[in-house]
């Protein structure tokens, strides 16, 4: 099932040459309990993942042990493989926040972006909240994201008149 279509409606949107290849995603308003719900996900729905704190790789800990490390430490990092060659890399830089970046260049077409569409979808469900896109370098209006209210993936950003 495409959730959308790359050709008519998204394509133009996650050009990598318009202006960055790391699109943020967020989850606004978490806590702990939320991170761990995305932590809980990955290990369900049996995607690859790698956890870092900076070149240490570990088992994946618990949310609360991740936002509870000491003022100073080294941010840690998860890379989790939704689908082979489908990177996203969350960053634990606070409990109120889900962040992560997914790369461009990885989710060219219509079958990466139904792997987008489904990976948004099934975390914004869990999650019971919209999960946002935005530029790189974070922006006011999302591009994409599943959005809560709707029960589905939707374009946001409007594409301006040439």
């Amino acid at each position: 099932m495409a959730y959308l279509l790359w050709d008519d409606q998204v394509a133009w949107l996650l050009d990598p040459a318009d202006g960055g290849c790391l699109p943020d995603v967020f989850v606004e308003e978490t806590t702990a309990a939320d991170w761990q719900v995305v932590l809980d996900l990955i290990e369900e729905e049996g995607w690859v993942s790698e956890y870092a704190e900076g070149d240490a790789v570990l088992p994946l800990p618990r949310a609360e042990a991740v936002l509870s490390r000491p003022a100073g430490a080294e941010c840690p990092s998860l890379r989790v493989w939704p689908y082979p060659g489908v990177c996203a890399i969350f960053r634990f830089l606070g409990d109120e926040q889900i962040d992560f970046d997914v790369d461009l260049r990885e989710l060219q077409g219509q079958e990466r972006l139904d792997v987008l569409c489904g990976f948004l979808t099934v975390m914004g469900r869990r999650l019971g909240k919209s999960v946002l896109l935005f530029p790189e370098g974070g922006g006011t209006e999302p591009l994409l994201g599943f959005d809560i209210a709707a029960d589905r993936v939707r374009v946001m950003w409007t594409q301006p008149d040439k």
